[in-house]
C-alpha cells in the first residue's frame, strides 16, 4: 500500500483583491488549514484587467476571462498554487494546462433586488432606474418589466452598493451569494425566484483552479469538492458552452437535484428581451453534461441559432 503524500509546507492562493474575492479565498484558506494544520497557507492578492477597466461593459472588453488571466499567469509561473473563483465568472473553456480541481457546495444561487426605496421590482414606477452588470439580467428585466430603465453597472460589490446609495440608481440587481458571504444580507430587499430571474451558470458556487500537471495539488483540494453542486454546475456550463456562451450572449442556466433527477432550466435571449427562448430538461445526474447539451440542442431547434447569428455569435 502506497503511503499518503505529505502535505506541502506552503500553499499560495491567488485571488482578486476585491473584498468578496478575498473573502472567498480566505474561506478556502480556512478549510484547507483545518485539513492541513502543518501547512502555511497564504493569499496572494492581485488586480486583474477586469477589475481595472470599469468604464466599459464587460461584454466589450474581452469577457469574464479578464478576471482570471493574471491569476493563471501567477500559477503558471509558480508564484501561486491555486486560485479561487466565483464559478459564474469562469469562462466556459479554461486555457490549456488548467483544470477545475474542486467545486464547493453552493450558496443561494438567486439574484437579489437591492434598493433603499422599493421592496421589489413590482413596486417600482415607470421610468425608475435599475442597474445591472449582466446581459442576462438586462434581457430578463426588459422582457418582464419594460417600463423600467435598465442601465449598466460595473465595479466590485462595494462600488455597486455605493453607486446605489449615492442615488445613481433606484435599485440594483446583484448575486445574493456575494451579499450573504460578506454579511450584507440585510441589504437584500427581496430575492428573485428562478421563475422571475433565472440565475447564471455556476452562480453561487466557488471553483478551485490549479495547473493540470499539479497532481498533488489536485489531490489536496479534493476534500473541498461537493459532487451534487458539481453535477448541477457541469450541466449549466455544458448548456452555455454548447451555445457559445459568453458575456456577449444573454443566457441563463440553473440546475437542481430532486428525487435522484437533475432538472435543468435555461434560456437564451437578445439583450432587449424581445426574443427569449426558454426550456428545461431532466435526466440522470451522472449525465449532467449530456443534459446541458440536450437542452442547448432543443433551444437551437426552436430558434436559438437565429438569435446567436443576430448577435454575431452563430456557429
Amino acid at each position: 500500500m502506497t503511503a499518503a503524500r505529505p502535505a506541502p509546507l506552503r500553499i499560495v492562493i491567488a485571488s482578486r483583491e476585491s473584498r468578496l474575492a478575498i473573502w472567498q479565498a480566505e474561506h478556502v484558506r480556512q478549510r484547507l488549514a483545518r485539513l492541513y494544520p502543518q501547512t502555511a497557507i497564504e493569499i496572494l492578492g492581485m488586480s486583474t484587467r477586469g477589475d481595472q477597466i470599469l468604464d466599459r461593459p464587460l461584454s466589450t472588453i474581452g469577457g469574464k476571462g479578464l478576471f482570471i488571466k493574471e491569476l493563471e499567469v501567477a500559477m503558471r509561473a509558480g508564484r501561486a498554487d491555486l486560485a479561487v473563483h466565483s464559478m459564474k465568472d469562469v469562462p466556459m473553456d479554461l486555457p490549456e494546462g488548467f483544470v477545475l480541481a474542486a467545486v464547493s457546495a453552493r450558496e443561494n444561487p438567486s439574484d437579489a433586488f437591492v434598493s433603499s426605496r422599493f421592496a421589489s421590482l413590482a413596486d417600482m414606477p415607470a421610468g425608475a432606474v435599475v442597474g445591472t452588470s449582466s446581459l442576462r439580467r438586462e434581457a430578463t428585466l426588459r422582457a418582464a418589466w419594460p417600463q423600467l430603465q435598465v442601465r449598466a453597472l460595473r465595479g466590485n460589490l462595494d462600488t455597486r452598493l455605493r453607486k446605489l446609495d449615492t442615488g445613481e440608481y433606484d435599485a440594483i440587481i446583484l448575486a445574493a451569494a456575494g451579499l450573504m458571504r460578506l454579511g450584507l444580507a440585510a441589504r437584500i430587499s427581496s430575492l428573485l425566484s428562478p421563475e422571475d430571474c433565472l440565475p447564471a451558470p455556476g452562480q453561487g458556487a466557488l471553483g478551485i483552479e490549479v495547473c493540470s500537471d499539479r497532481a498533488e495539488m489536485i489531490a489536496l483540494v479534493a476534500p473541498l469538492h461537493d459532487s451534487a453542486t458539481d453535477q448541477c454546475v457541469r450541466a449549466e456550463r455544458a448548456f452555455s458552452r454548447a451555445l457559445g456562451g459568453s458575456c456577449q450572449l444573454p443566457l441563463a442556466a440553473h440546475a437542481i437535484l430532486e428525487c435522484d433527477c437533475l432538472w435543468l432550466r435555461g434560456f437564451v435571449a437578445t439583450p432587449d428581451g424581445r426574443q427569449m427562448l426558454t426550456g428545461e430538461y431532466r435526466g440522470n445526474p451522472d449525465d449532467a453534461e449530456s443534459i446541458g447539451c440536450a437542452l442547448a440542442e432543443t433551444l437551437r431547434c426552436r430558434g436559438a441559432t437565429a438569435i446567436l447569428e443576430k448577435l454575431g455569435l452563430g456557429r
